[in-house]
Formats: structure tokens, sequence, C-alpha cells
């Protein structure tokens, strides 16, 4: 190795930091926007976010950057940094190819169109949000077009979330899903199967449903001195393995929705806390993207927080927070967390079935839309078509209905499959645990989830960036990336429930 790449390797290091830096001090700015600032702020942090994007973007791209890899790339290196520079070589390669003025615009219409959708979604007047997402829309195809101009423009934008899997292997997942979901919920929906789902039903004031979230935190092991538990209109997660923040939502007919989102919410950030901190700003210190971060999530939230175990461990805390429900008993509880419900229309309240039906019908509409095969005045229609064929049930208002996300009022198009490609991982990375901790079931049982942490950190945490997607669910399972794992859980699952 010659001396002067110790010294590059070095260079590049400096560099990635500062570029992390900015980029999370836009995270920042962005929770501030959907949780504390005034609803008067968003001409101003419009453009405080579209002038950091803009920095942002221009260190990525910035030749001297350029120069480094290159001489990198020309250099056998460790495992480590070679991961490293392959990751700085993906972002600094797409960003080159895309001008400075299009990602402020881009920002700023973000910025403003968040603020168009919240009302718009409380008006219930899709109108209203209608430009923004013509405006979006338009700029991430330009976007696309920068990036690969011969390629399919949802695949580029795809791989702003995932790009470590192809388009068409997610595309197999959504598929084997939905082929063997649609049967299972199909047989539920015919099941003669009497399942408790009124256990909870009643008056739940939001102050106390917040004491009990941070009482399920405390419990899950969140470590308060870096994070925060916030309420939000679309509940979120975000910060570094410094200040890993939470956000949750409160019904007050619902507490079980806001305990379900703060155990997926902090399922999230468990993995940006388990990240290394001495790689803080360096891809071996960030998140494997969406994928992997779903699937830290979905396994928190379904695979502990709906199981028998963690009601056994958790039902006593609600009853001394509601003394109403009481009597009620955890096969009770289990059952009413666990029914499936197909009329549902609202995504975040979707149980694990029919969950995967929604994210079904947002990828093919988001799909058509940015391939120009779908208009934006259509959406309404088409969404509700999509759901009464899916799901056998049609939404009363567009509030309830393609109004209901936050992703598009960001431009994320290409999001959506990440939560399903995380909730077949999560079923993978469960059975690995099973097979590997003794007694988990135990484990969860007793409160004891120190266990848990070290087995995700230890397998899929610490790792940061160093493997790509399919490598890294390989390294912690034996496994590429399937859906296998989770139609079996399922079928199992409902089976029992359902009788079927």
């Amino acid at each position: 190795m010659s001396d002067a790449t110790p010294s590059a390797y070095g260079d590049l290091l400096d560099r990635v930091r500062r570029i992390s830096n900015v980029s999370h001090a836009e995270e920042l700015l962005s929770w501030d926007q959907q949780v504390m600032m005034p609803d008067e702020g968003t001409p101003g942090r419009a453009r405080q976010l579209s002038a950091l994007s803009a920095v942002e973007h221009d260190l990525l791209t910035d030749d001297e950057l350029g120069t480094l890899l290159d001489e990198l790339d020309a250099t056998d290196l460790d495992d480590e940094p070679a991961a490293v520079v392959r990751e700085v070589r993906r972002e600094h390669d797409r960003a080159v190819r895309v001008p400075t003025d299009l990602v402020e615009r881009i920002s700023a219409a973000s910025s403003e169109a968040l603020t168009a959708w919240r009302e718009a979604k409380e008006a219930d007047d899709f109108d209203a949000f209608a430009p923004h997402l013509e405006e979006l829309i338009d700029l991430k195809r330009r976007y696309a077009a920068h990036v690969d101009p011969d390629r399919d423009p949802y695949e580029v934008l795809f791989e702003e979330y995932e790009p470590c899997l192809p388009l068409s292997h997610a595309e197999d997942v959504l598929t084997d899903l939905r082929d063997a979901v649609v049967p299972l919920v199909d047989d539920v929906r015919v099941s003669d199967a009497d399942l408790t789902t009124d256990a909870f039903a009643g008056t739940f004031a939001a102050e106390r449903q917040e004491a009990l979230m941070r009482d399920a935190l405390d419990l899950l092991g969140y470590p308060w001195e870096r994070g925060r538990l916030d309420e939000a209109p679309h509940p979120f997660s975000t910060g570094t393995t410094f200040d890993a923040r939470i956000t949750t939502r409160y019904d007050e007919t619902d507490p079980i929705g806001a305990l379900l989102s703060t155990i997926h919410e902090f399922g999230h950030a468990s993995y940006t806390l388990g990240l290394p901190d001495d790689a803080y700003g360096t891809p071996l210190g960030e998140a494997r993207d969406l994928s992997i971060h779903e699937s830290q999530s979905r396994l928190w939230e379904n695979h502990v927080g709906r199981s028998t175990a963690f009601w056994e461990l958790f039902l006593p805390r609600v009853g001394d927070a509601f003394p109403a429900v009481d009597d009620v008993t955890v096969r009770e509880a289990y059952e009413a967390v666990n029914a499936v419900d197909p009329s549902n229309t609202i995504r975040v309240e979707a149980d694990e079935l029919t969950y995967h039906l929604h994210i079904v019908l947002r990828f093919e509409i988001e799909r058509d839309l940015v391939r120009g095969d779908l208009d934006v005045a259509e959406v309404p229609a088409v969404w509700n078509d999509k759901m009464a064929s899916y799901l056998g049930v049609r939404p009363e208002t567009d509030a309830e209905g393609c109004l209901q996300d936050v992703h598009w009022s960001h431009g994320a198009f290409g999001y959506f499959p990440t939560y399903s490609l995380g909730s077949v991982i999560a079923a993978q990375l469960f059975d690995a645990v099973d097979a590997d901790v003794e007694g988990v079931d135990d484990l969860i049982r007793a409160g004891e989830f120190d266990p848990l942490h070290e087995w995700l950190t230890d397998r899929i945490h610490r790792h940061g960036k160093r493997f790509e997607t399919n490598d890294l669910v390989r390294e912690a399972t034996g496994e590429d990336v399937s859906a296998d794992a989770f139609v079996d859980y399922a079928t199992a699952k409902y089976g029992e429930l359902y009788g079927l």
C-alpha cells in the first residue's frame, strides 16, 4: 500500500463526516418541522432545508472527493475501508449526475408539500394537495433521468431507499407475499372463529397513554439519555447513535395503536442506537438502508409486541394504567392485537396480513405515477378501486384513503416496498434468534430483553453498511432475502388463531 493511500483514506473520512453532519442537521430540522415548529414556520424552514441540501450535494459531488475515490479504487483495501469506499462511491456517482439547483428545488418543494399535505388531510381535500404531488413527481422524474436516462425511473428512485436489492427481487418478494396473503385473508374472512376484538374498548386519556408508552420504552430498554418521545401526525423515528428520537400518536379510543406504533419506532431507534459510536459519520456507522431498518421495527412490533409472551409481561401494566380493562385476559389481549380486519382502510392500523396488501396498493400507484401511466387526478379513484379489489372495502373520504400517508409529500417514491421487505427479513431474523438464543419467549415473558438486543447488535447493528442487504441477511441467517419465513410464520400464527 502506497504512502499516499492512508492519507487519501483519512481525507476521504474527513469529507464523509462533514457530509454526514450536514445530513443529520437536515434530519433534525425536519424532525422539528413535524413535531415542534410553529404552524407559520414553513417558508423559512423550506429555505433552510433547501440550503442544507445544496451544501450536502455540493460536498458529495466535489471533484476532490471523486479524485480520492479514484485513488482508493486502485488500491487493495481491507474489508471495512473497502466497504466505506464502495458506499461513498455509490452516493457520489449518483449525486454528480444531478444538478444542485434540482436538489434544492426538490427539498424546497418537499418542505412546502408537507404542510400542504397536512392541511389537505385535515380538510379532506385532495385537490389542494394535487399540485404539490404533481410538482414532486415531475421533479423526481427529472432526478431519475439525470441519474440514468436509460432506465425505468421508478427503479432508479427505489434505489434511493434500497440500493442493494434489485427492484426485480423486491417485486418477487411482493408477489410471493400477495399470493400467500390473499388466500389466507380469504380463509380468515370465512372462518367461524370468534376472536375477542373489543378487549380494549373504551376511552383512554392521551396523557395516560403517554405515561404507559414511557413505561413500555423503559421495559424494552430505551436509553432516555440518547432519545426522546414526542407526538407527530405520522409516527417516525430519526437521529443518530447519540440521539435517536421516537414519535407516536394517540387516539383516545385505541391505546393499542399507540403502543404498537411506539414499539415499532423503538425498533428503528434501537437499530440507530446500536450502530458503533466510533464509526459515527461514516458508512460503517450508518444503517444498512430502509429494508433492514424496517426489519428491526417489524421484529420488535410484531414478533415481540404482538406475542403472547409480551402480553403476559405487559398486560398488568395496562391494567394499572387503565383500571377499566383490568379484567382482560392474556388470551383476549393477544386476540385483540392480532385480529385480522380486512375492512380497515388505514395502513398504520392494519394487521400483519392485510398490511402487505396496503403496501402493494401504494407500490402499484406510485410506480404508475412515476412511469407516467397514471395521472395525479386519477389517484383517489384508482386508490379506492384497488382498496375495494384487494380488501373489499372502499374509503369514505380521501383523508382515510389516498391522503393518509406522509411519504409522497416528502417525494419518497420507491419507499413503500421496503416495508414489506422489512417484514419478511424480520421473520427470517426472528427464526435465527429463536435458533440461537435459548428460551426467547421465556426471556420476553420475564422482561429480559438484553439477549435480544445483543443478538441484533452483533448480527446487524454493529456492521453498519459493511455488508450489502442480501449479504447482511445471509450473514445473520444463512439465507437470502425471501418471503418464505414470513409465510410460514403467518400461516402457523393465523391458522391457530382462526382454526384454519
